[in-house]
């Protein structure tokens, strides 16, 4: 299998890895978390476990003359019994910044996932070797990202030519929060999700701590923040407290406020950028909790709904429209004392028009196009001329 190649083996260290804030070393290599152990521990919640654990965002660096690249690794695939077939994981390889190669991993273990009685099968399977060739023979930046939707275990990196870290480009690290939109959704691969592409846009190096569901005001991920070094942060606020009902009007704004003291504890005068919800009819009005709708599950399909009753908001339950409102006051009334403190309506990025053209095909998640299109507005409003991101020419 390898005649043609002469291999080098390189150790998978954290100095080759960038988007992940953790590395846990396993019986098969190492396992890139997005939360640290301490945070992991404070909280079971089995979606919060695998999230975390799916490296959207992280990519290996590295520069080399290498002509080609294997890389072994152990996935876990999700497989959801009664809905339609996920698409499998992609790898994509840049070369100087730019996409050249794709590639989805045959193998791994999969997650049986039960959605009628919230049953878990876990299937171990082979490891799978992923082989990228034709790369031109010079001294270049190497970057892998890793699927932003399956947990991913490295197992080795293979090249035919040694490999060092990636130097110190200089560029500003934008530490990123949100749910599963901010995590990748339906974008359909790593390096199309919207953080990503607003990253590349603003030429800035991402960690994202997009969590599928997972974005809910937990401490445990304001002291990650706080802890982890950033030169720009941005919080996307808003859809899992209305579609897990986590919680009512009366604790929201308190939690905002722990949230970003805790932030402040470790960046004090850092730009930091709070982001309402994008535009999400089901939820504009009407709380959650939010539930898979059974009738699109019977022709196949997966579409969510919201069950809770929009005259239930005066009695404190969530709504996108409410938080909204209650993220606005309290960033203004924030930064009369922090003056680097900013506020963006996600509606700017996503609203009534936009959800005109490009419905959310689930009624909850933006697809490629609309990644591409939130990625690019926020690029514009936050890295752009007067954005709070904004660096100025030297």
């Amino acid at each position: 299998m390898h005649t043609q190649y002469h291999w080098t083996t390189t150790p998978l260290t954290p100095d080759l890895l960038r988007g992940a804030l953790e590395l846990e070393r396993t019986e098969h290599g190492v396992l890139p978390h997005r939360l640290p152990a301490r945070a992991r521990a404070q909280c079971a919640d089995p979606q919060l476990v695998m999230v975390e654990s799916q490296p959207s965002g992280v990519r290996l660096a590295f520069r080399t003359r290498a002509t080609a690249v294997e890389l072994d690794t152990l996935p876990t695939k999700r497989v959801y019994t009664g809905a339609p077939p996920r698409p499998e994981g992609v790898y994509e390889l840049l070369v100087d910044g730019h996409l050249t190669d794709q590639a989805t991993a045959i193998g791994g273990n999969t997650l049986a996932v039960d959605l009628a009685t919230g049953a878990v099968e876990h299937r171990p399977g082979p490891v799978a070797t992923l082989r990228f060739t034709g790369l031109p023979d010079r001294a270049k930046d190497v970057e892998i990202w890793l699927p932003h939707n399956e947990t991913t275990e490295l197992v080795a990196l293979r090249t035919d030519a040694p490999v060092e870290p990636t130097p110190d480009r200089g560029r500003r690290v934008w530490l990123h929060h949100g749910s599963s939109i901010s995590h990748g959704s339906d974008a359909a691969s790593p390096t199309t999700i919207w953080p990503a592409r607003a990253a590349s846009l603003g030429g800035v190096e991402l960690v994202n701590l997009g969590l599928g569901g997972g974005a809910l005001l937990d401490p445990f991920t304001a002291r990650a923040m706080r802890d982890t070094p950033a030169d720009l942060i941005s919080l996307k606020i808003g859809i899992n407290l209305v579609n897990a009902d986590l919680m009512r009007l009366r604790a929201f704004g308190p939690a905002v406020h722990g949230f970003l003291d805790t932030i402040r504890e470790g960046h004090p005068t850092t730009p930091l950028l709070v982001v309402s919800p994008i535009l999400c009819p089901i939820h504009e009005d009407t709380p959650g909790p939010c539930a898979f709708d059974p009738d699109a599950m019977r022709e196949g399909r997966l579409r969510f709904r919201a069950t809770g009753d929009p005259a239930e908001r005066a009695a404190g339950k969530l709504t996108l429209s409410l938080i909204r409102e209650e993220l606005e006051r309290i960033v203004r009334g924030r930064a009369a004392e922090d003056p680097h403190l900013y506020h963006l309506d996600g509606r700017e990025l996503y609203g009534e028009a936009d959800n005109a053209e490009l419905p959310l095909p689930d009624g909850l998640h933006p697809d490629t196009a609309t990644h591409r299109r939130i990625g690019e507005r926020f690029a514009e409003r936050a890295f752009g001329e007067g954005g709070p991101f904004h660096a100025p020419r030297a």
